[in-house]
Parts: structure tokens; sequence; C-alpha cells
């Protein structure tokens, strides 16, 4: 069973159907010449997360007979991507869906029509700009992680076109290279178009928007672009960088899926590891649950993703639905996991969630702390996003997530995941004896920073650009010495630039200051802690 056969004709497909996978119920070949021809979506960043997701959601799209047109993605860091995961495979790719149950799904997706190398040293580039300079292009999107947006000054001074001498300056950074194929929009007419961030940080859009106008701001500065351009880029008629929430882990290709499909006669399971260390392969394994809400704010129209799950809506849902995410519904209980998931030895999150301690924890820090804050926004039920977050996201046996991981950067994600929630406790003057387990979440860092583990052996606290500043301050501190001077929390949970507010001013520092002490008392002390605030709550 190889993914070529299915292009070629020579599979069986009884025998794929017989294993349980689901193969693409569209003409693949008459989608790609219909996309060839007049495409519609353009995707920058070809990784797992796109193959998982997006493009899985649009083979569903085509998989209901009620759209004909693919996805063209075009790679912009790591060409070796297309090299090895698309090319050899004609585009075509297996997502694998891990159900909290145990079991799995494998679908066949088919909706990568094209798969490019975005950047002027390939001939790829030609084809991109004829692509951008077709009037039935409505959507471009992105799943290049947050650092893709960025961009610096020696990047800036490139220019779009070439130099009168014939020479080629263009921009090597992502956002350099999309301003420089919406130039060759503009070029065409003004044609109108939807820039849209698919990536995991808020307010996506304004990342995208502030990239692309860093480049054509430079070049219309400098005289290489007419201001035209820059007008027709700030035409929400024209150009829209709508904001979206999307959320689904998607990790490196595991052994547990590989040997799976190999049992099933899949032979397209090999690993793959580019120079730039890139982790991929034919196959994409991903948990089951997944959200991708969308503003609805389209200029040229736009692909059907909503016949695949899709959610479309207003700016303002999108932001309650991000806010609801990251202040309650799931990072902050990923952060409150790995702070005591590190300190009592663990290293799988799923493996956490047998604990019943830990369980009970971040169950009631979401259903009982943080949700009376929580603005429904109407399109996803914030209980039911709870719930699906304990009973099935987190203890998810195959997905091999660590609290070591989610621990990294830890000092600048405590100011949204709790700095937000304790914020609106204090402006809507609510009752702050309901919060027992949010503060001991925040005691816990006090105990982490200290690099000793519950049975008072040393780990090694995950990469933090904060790390050493904040370790200084409680280093003073000894475990096993109840009469010593704890001055230095003052110290830390006055930080403002660390959780968001000063936590004496909020009322609750005393009270995080006697949960710390109790954690410092000896060893076995942050689970004896652990276990009596959350049994009390």
């Amino acid at each position: 069973m190889k993914l070529n056969e299915i292009l070629s004709g020579q599979m069986n497909a009884a025998e794929w159907e017989q294993k349980g996978y689901e193969l693409p119920k569209f003409d693949i070949k008459a989608v790609r010449e219909k996309t060839a021809k007049e495409p519609t979506w353009v995707h920058f960043g070809g990784g797992n997360i796109f193959r998982a997701f997006p493009a899985a959601i649009l083979n569903d799209a085509l998989n209901t007979g009620k759209y004909d047109r693919g996805v063209i993605v075009a790679e912009t860091f790591d060409f070796e991507v297309i090299d090895k995961a698309y090319a050899p495979y004609n585009n075509l790719s297996l997502c694998v869906n891990l159900c909290s149950d145990g079991s799995i799904e494998k679908k066949v997706i088919a909706s990568v029509t094209e798969a490019l190398k975005a950047d002027p040293q390939f001939e790829d580039w030609n084809r991109l700009v004829e692509i951008f300079r077709k009037p039935s292009l409505q959507m471009i999107s992105f799943t290049i992680t947050e650092k893709g947006y960025t961009y610096n000054e020696a990047d800036l001074q490139t220019s779009p076109i070439p130099s009168k001498g014939g020479e080629k300056n263009y921009p090597k950074l992502a956002m350099g290279k999309v301003c420089a194929l919406l130039l060759e929009r503009f070029n065409a007419g003004q044609l109108p178009l939807t820039v849209q961030s698919m990536d995991n940080c808020s307010h996506n859009g304004d990342k995208v928007k502030a990239g692309v106008m860093a480049y054509a701001e430079r070049w219309v500065k400098d005289g290489l672009v007419p201001e035209a351009f820059l007008a027709y880029l700030k035409d929400e008629k024209k150009i829209t960088f709508p904001w979206s929430m999307i959320d689904k882990i998607t990790p490196r290709p595991h052994e547990k899926v590989k040997e799976l499909l190999a049992a099933d006669g899949f032979e397209d399971n090999n690993y793959i590891e580019t120079e730039k260390h890139t982790f991929t392969a034919p196959f994409v394994n991903a948990e089951e649950v997944q959200y991708l809400v969308i503003e609805d704010h389209y200029t040229n129209g736009r692909p059907p993703l909503d016949l695949g799950g899709a959610l479309y809506t207003t700016r303002d849902t999108v932001d309650k639905v991000e806010t609801m995410k990251v202040t309650t519904c799931l990072n902050p209980l990923h952060t409150a996991m790995s702070i005591y998931g590190c300190m009592l030895d663990y290293t799988l999150i799923s493996a956490e969630m047998k604990d019943e301690d830990l369980r009970a924890f971040i169950q009631k820090i979401g259903y009982m702390e943080a949700m009376p804050v929580v603005v429904d926004p109407g399109v996803l039920n914030p209980y039911e996003f709870i719930g699906a977050v304990i009973n099935r996201r987190l203890p998810n046996p195959f997905m091999p997530d660590a609290p070591q991981r989610i621990a990294c950067d830890t000092s600048q994600k405590l100011p949204i995941r709790f700095g937000e929630t304790l914020k609106k406790y204090c402006a809507r003057g609510l009752d702050k004896s309901n919060l027992i387990l949010i503060p001991l979440t925040l005691a816990g860092y006090a105990r982490y920073l200290k690099g000793l583990k519950d049975d008072l052996t040393a780990f090694e606290p995950s990469p933090d650009p904060m790390l050493a500043e904040l370790q200084a301050i409680v280093a003073p501190l000894e475990i096993g010495k109840p009469d010593q001077d704890w001055s230095c929390l003052k110290t830390l949970y006055s930080r403002k630039d660390v959780f968001g507010l000063d936590l004496y001013e909020a009322g609750l520092g005393e009270q995080i200051e006697g949960m710390v002490k109790e954690l410092y008392a000896g060893k076995g002390a942050v689970r004896a802690t652990l276990h009596k605030y959350v049994a009390a709550r």
C-alpha cells in the first residue's frame, strides 16, 4: 500500500478501506486541473499542522461534492520539505488522527494540488507570480509560526523588483516575499485578496498585516513602488487581514504510528528529518480534537472550509474564543500541570492525567475558578471546550507532550494565562475567596524555580528568558527551614511583568506566601500541599 498507487490507478481500494483507510471521494485529477487554471487558495507553510488540519478540512469539503478547487502549498523556510515530503508522493499524504480511546482514524489527504518553493531562486517563483496575478485567487493563508511574521532592517532594504542593471535583491524573509507577490497582484489590476493567518497566536491577522506593511512602507519610502500600492493594501474592499483561532496538536511522527501503519502494509511510513531539523513523514499524526474559528472578512469570496468544520464568525467572536482558550479553558491548565508535573517527576501530560490530585487540580481551576470571568463566545461552549481538554485531549495516550516542553517560557505565559483572569476578578469586584488553586499554581512557581523535585533530587527548569533572574530572587530560600527570611517573596510576587499585576495589591500576596511556605516544608511537601488544597476545594 503506497500513496502513489492512488493516482496511478493500480491501488486495491477494497484493501485500503478494509484496513480502515478513508480514501478521497472526489476526482483528484479533475480538481487538480481546475485548480491549476483557476486557483482560489495558496497556503504558506507546508508543515505538519497544515497537512493535518487546513488541508484535511478542505479534503472533507471536497468529499461533499460541493466544491471543486484544491489548495496550493508554498514553503517559505525549509525547501527540503517540498523535495522530501511532497514531491515523492505526488502531494498526497496520510492524516492519522489519534483518539483518546486508543483508536486511530486514517484519512488520505488529496486536497493539495501543487507544492512550490516560495523563493525567487527557484523556478517555482514564476508560477507563484502567475497565480497571484489570477483574478480567481481568493485567499492566501499561513502556518509559519509566530516567528515567521518577523522582519529586520537588512531585509527591509531589499527590493521587490530587479535593479536597472538586472541584479536581484529580493527579500529573504516570508513577509517580504508575500509583499512582493502582493505587488504582482496590485500590478495585475489591484485585484482583491484576503491574507489569512492560521497560526496559533493572538490577533494573528495583525501580525501578518504588520509584516507586510513594514515592507510596503519601506519600498514606498525608497521610491521602489508607488504610493498607490500602500493605499491598495490598506483598502479593506481590496485586501483584508482577518483574525483566526486555531487549535490542534500535531507532534512529530510517532514510532507507535509508524508501527501501526507498517502492520497494515502501508509502506510510506519513513521518517524525514531535513538539514534544518524539520521532522516530518508521508504521514502526519495528530490529536482528534480540532478548532478553527475564522473572522469572515473576505473581499473575493472564500473556499468553503465550513463544509469541513471551520467556523466563520465576527472578529469580536474570534477574540472571545481566543481569550476563552488562552485564559481559561486550555493554556492555564497546561501551565498548572507543567509546573507541578516537573516537580512531581512526570514526563508525559497523559500520565499526569492519571494522577487524581493533578486531574482534579486543573479541572477545578477551569470549571470553578477561571470560568466565572469567561465571556461565552457563542460559537463554542466553554464548558464543552474544557470537557474535551480534560476528557479527550490531555489524557490521550498517543500525545507525547511533556510538562517540560510546556514549562518553557513560563514567565512569559503567566501574565496572560493567569494575570488576565485575576485582573477580571479585581475589575468586576468578584469574591477572591473563590481563588485557591490559581494562587496555588503561582505559589508552585516559586518552588519550581528552585529546580528540585518533590523528592529533593535536582531537575533542570525549562528554558525561559527570565529564568536566571527569577531564580536569583528565590535563591536565599531553603527547603525544610520554616524560620528563614521569606521577604524575597514580596519581591517576586509584586512583579507585574511576571504575573500581570502586583499580587499584593490584588489582595492575594499573603495567601500565596503562605502556600509557598508549605511547599518549601521539606521532602514530599509538594504532593502534600497539592493534595490538601485540591481536596479542600
